[in-house]
């Protein structure tokens, strides 16, 4: 599971760092009918290693806080490696 901040509309795909309890992702695409949920889940399917198939919106299709599965990630990028103390 992937609790994350969605912000749309940016100059380029990122992932960010921490806001607040989530991570924070940078997406180029609108949030126009769909395309910035469907433009999300093709960003993280690819930092994650995985098909596009293997990643869900859970939670969150009109807001800015989202929820994501990612079934069996290949990999872990650095920004989304959040550690506690």
């Amino acid at each position: 599971m992937l609790h994350c901040h969605v912000q749309p509309k940016a100059s380029r795909d990122a992932l960010v760092g921490l806001y607040g309890e989530r991570l924070k992702i940078q997406i180029s695409a609108p949030p126009v009918d769909g395309k910035a949920n469907k433009h999300l889940l093709k960003y993280i399917a690819k930092e994650f290693g995985v098909a596009k198939t293997r990643v869900s919106l859970i939670r969150g299709e009109s807001s800015r806080q989202k929820t994501l599965e990612i079934a069996q990630p290949q990999k872990i990028p650095d920004a989304a490696q959040i550690t506690r103390p």
